[in-house]
């Protein structure tokens, strides 16, 4: 065993080769350190007013987790057809302000920071693309999504700010998120603006997926669509004809509106419902992955985090476990890569809702978040240089973090919001 010294600062980890380590100054820790889950269900649980126990208790639980879907789903719609009133056919004149990637990165940065969820942002830019926004505007969008919702995990360090070796070990594997995104926006963003292949791929796909193309696959999906068009066009329709005096545009404007606070409603409702039936569950996964090798790590993340379907979850695991000194941040870097590809799925089911000719782009766009996010994690966690990068980026932040919490502010600041709100600035002055 060795001791591990990355931008000239000792590493506190010291680790075998299981990931595990064997940091004596920590021997007396308490159990205070670890996880409570089960308390924190108790209090985040959304049904726990009922007076219901057992199988009863779990029924009403996964109606409710359907309930949630079909609000999100009827969100989405209500930003689509809340969209073409607003822009008609002008939608790429709308946003013409974004024509330029670097401000579409920004404000996906940015929007996702301030709500704290890619699901929330990828689910809003779908309705958008659904009501005519253009592919090519909406990608860099979604790529910001990824960098943005990285800010939760950062937060979260913020509670082991009392214990400076457990902050310093639960301040890197916060970052290592953060970092990980950075490492994928640097590599694919310029490649998809050069290239467009993502873009394409989708494209290519989601005719499949949405139930315009040919064959099999796409009579599922296009039954599926179908279902999901009769549940949602009801309240779509109801809440569409209420705004209909208001004229297109401030009709558009708040139906759009009512959209946006449905899906917010719904993820984090959605989120705590399966927080409180799967959690255990996801712990179980977690640990039965620990030790074993990348994949089994990326696949247990990308699992836990579509049962809870929050990437938070999988953070609010893995940091109290690299702050104990139990496990390195590079052992446990392969689940936080695996919850950026399990929280996709919440903008494939958004996708759904989408009908006709929209559907098709709908699809395409929530496809690109999930291929970004496949191909930065094969690509990364597959080439040792670039493996190595997330881990030392997020040990150099940590060991400046621990000396002086400014630097804290400044990451989460600077990264999430100045630079990303500067760029837009600056992009519409020089334009």
């Amino acid at each position: 065993m060795k001791r591990e010294e990355t931008g000239g600062s000792t590493a506190v980890d010291v680790a075998d080769n299981t990931g595990r380590t064997d940091d004596t100054d920590d021997t007396n820790r308490s159990d205070n350190d670890e996880l409570d889950v089960d308390d924190d269900n108790e209090h985040n649980d959304p049904l726990g007013f009922l007076p219901l126990e057992g199988t009863a208790k779990q029924i009403a639980n996964w109606v409710a987790v359907f309930l949630g879907i079909w609000i999100l789903l009827n969100g989405v719609g209500m930003i689509g057809d809340g969209f073409k009133g607003i822009a008609g056919d002008r939608a790429e004149e709308l946003f013409s302000f974004a024509e330029n990637p670097f401000v579409g990165l920004a404000i996906g940065i940015a929007t996702t920071s301030i709500i704290q969820s890619s699901s929330t942002t990828t689910s809003i830019v779908v309705g958008m693309i659904a009501g005519g926004l253009p592919l090519n505007i909406a990608i860099p969008m979604l790529f910001g999504a990824n960098m943005g919702t990285s800010v939760t995990s950062t937060l979260v360090a913020l509670g082991l700010a009392g214990n400076k070796k457990q902050f310093q070990r639960g301040f890197s594997m916060a970052t290592v998120h953060d970092f990980f995104n950075l490492t994928a926006i640097l590599i694919f963003f310029p490649l998809e603006m050069f290239t467009g292949f993502l873009g394409r791929t989708a494209t290519a796909i989601a005719p499949s997926l949405s139930g315009s193309g040919e064959g099999v696959v796409a009579g599922i999906f296009e039954s599926i669509g179908d279902f999901i068009d009769m549940v949602t066009e009801p309240l779509v329709g109801l809440v569409g004809s209420l705004v209909e005096p208001l004229g297109d545009v401030w009709g558009g404007v708040v139906l759009a509106v009512l959209g946006v606070v449905l899906i917010l409603f719904s993820i984090q409702f959605i989120g705590n419902i399966l927080n409180a039936l799967l959690v255990g569950k996801a712990q179980d996964i977690l640990y039965a992955a620990l030790g074993k090798n990348a994949f089994a790590g990326v696949l247990s993340g990308a699992a836990i985090t579509t049962l809870v379907q929050s990437s938070s979850t999988t953070t609010a695991l893995t940091v109290p476990l690299a702050a104990s000194g139990k496990f390195k941040v590079r052992t446990l870097f392969p689940f936080v890569v695996g919850a950026n590809i399990g929280t996709t799925f919440t903008g494939l089911i958004a996708a759904f809702s989408a009908s006709g000719a929209e559907a098709e782009a709908a699809m395409a766009g929530a496809l690109v978040h999930t291929l970004f996010n496949t191909c930065a994690a094969i690509l990364i966690l597959s080439v040792p240089f670039l493996r190595k990068l997330p881990p030392a980026g997020s040990d150099w932040l940590a060991g400046l973090a621990t000396k002086n919490k400014m630097y804290v502010f400044a990451w989460i600041g600077g990264v999430f919001f100045l630079i990303p709100i500067l760029a837009v600035f600056i992009s519409n002055a020089l334009t």
